[in-house]
């Protein structure tokens, strides 16, 4: 008898236990990850990364016949197969660092960080050029573009200086962050690449207004602005090419090639009129530069709509409020800034790239997040959204009065 007692206790826990896997109740390191992350910003993203691989599919067979020539010919799908397995590996480092604690996510965004502005250092000594610009480092397979991992490190990094005023109101802050901008700017625009630095100043300057800079501070940056701006006009040949050419519709010169970029995308954007011309059946995009990276946009316009445009664009707004209303209540400082500027530099990019693919901006060479094709931009990004995943975790026992009990009835 008390053999089948102990053999009925037994299998009690062993079915509570059963009951509790998957469960609210579930303490594994899997069930806490997936009960505490934001699963409605997961799938949104998921959702992205999913119409990027159809958009690149619609794009690949313009871009393979725009890069195939009489001794090379490149497959028609032959992007949207290697997109497919820069997605294959990226989702595990989204997953990955999503479930990385936040302490341990600070220090490797921080190592992160300094290794790959390093990387960048090198870049414009040891880069490949490609279309006049050297933004890449290493050999074939495998290249990659330093700036795309720098950015959501970058962000987590300065995030980490700025929340530490709250514990050294003597701390400066904003020189130091401010040194670290000017440096990683100056070295993106030897390459030259205006548009991410933009990126990563605009950013620099979101965060400060979140911390609570003073307020004579931030307009002083502001008024620097301008100046900025007539310095880069004045001064920096690429800037000066891709304003004029957004400016002044009829020049002629090098400028003249990014005009046209410009207005082949709004070409090709509202070639499909709202409903598109179906999968496979835009013919205007094959007259388009860079139609599977930085004009995928137009791509999804001319074969899917200028409805299926609106909903991209809704997406990249969800995810980017979403993060925002969830921060109203967070009491940690560094989260704070780390989650508010990963996101403002994720809806950023996305707002630059339809700019430029709706004409409301000069060409940048920026792409869309998670839809455009690129297997540094598709890891990068993986790493960013990773880290942010991270940032906005929320353990809702942890919030829990100890002197609340709701009892079961049982």
């Amino acid at each position: 008898m008390t053999d089948m007692r102990a053999g009925d206790g037994k299998g009690a826990r062993l079915m509570a236990q059963v009951k509790r896997r998957g469960g609210r109740g579930d303490r594994s390191p899997l069930g806490t990850w997936f009960w505490d992350i934001d699963r409605m910003l997961l799938l949104l993203t998921l959702f992205l990364i999913a119409i990027g691989l159809i958009a690149v599919a619609a794009a690949s067979p313009a871009s393979a016949v725009r890069y195939s020539g009489d001794k090379h010919k490149i497959a028609p799908l032959y992007y949207f197969w290697r997109q497919l397995m820069w997605v294959g590996v990226s989702l595990p480092v989204l997953f990955g660092v999503s479930m990385l604690p936040v302490t341990v996510a600070r220090r490797f965004a921080v190592m992160g960080a300094a290794l790959f502005t390093l990387l960048l250092a090198l870049t414009p000594l040891i880069g490949v050029e490609v279309n006049g610009a050297k933004r890449w480092i290493g050999y074939g397979f495998a290249q990659f573009q330093p700036s795309e991992f720098l950015k959501p490190l970058f962000i987590v990094t300065i995030a980490w200086l700025l929340s530490l005023k709250a514990k050294d109101q003597e701390l400066p802050t904003v020189l130091m962050t401010g040194g670290i901008t000017a440096g990683i700017a100056f070295i993106l625009m030897m390459q030259p690449d205006f548009g991410q630095t933009v990126i990563f100043c605009s950013v620099w300057m979101a965060l400060l207004m979140i911390a609570g800079t003073p307020t004579k501070v931030l307009v002083g940056l502001a008024a620097m602005i301008p100046a900025g701006l007539a310095a880069a006009y004045l001064f920096y040949g690429t800037a000066r090419q891709r304003i004029d050419a957004f400016l002044f519709p009829g020049i002629e010169g090098e400028g003249a090639a990014d005009h046209f970029q410009v207005d082949a995308a709004h070409r090709t954007l509202t070639a499909g009129g709202w409903t598109g011309t179906g999968p496979g059946g835009g013919s205007v995009k094959f007259g388009l530069p860079e139609a599977h990276t930085d004009y995928i946009f137009s791509v999804i316009g001319e074969e899917f709509g200028l409805i299926a445009c609106a909903v991209i664009a809704v997406i990249f707004l969800a995810i980017v409020v979403r993060v925002f209303v969830k921060l109203l209540d967070e009491q940690d400082e560094f989260k704070l800034l780390a989650a508010s500027g990963l996101a403002t530099q994720f809806g950023m990019q996305a707002l630059v790239s339809m700019a430029v693919n709706t004409g409301m901006a000069p060409s940048k060479g920026m792409t869309l997040p998670f839809i455009s094709y690129g297997g540094s931009s598709m890891i990068a990004l993986s790493v960013g959204m990773g880290l942010l995943l991270a940032f906005t975790r929320r353990n809702p026992f942890l919030t829990r009065s100890p002197y609340v009990v709701r009892w079961s009835g049982e």
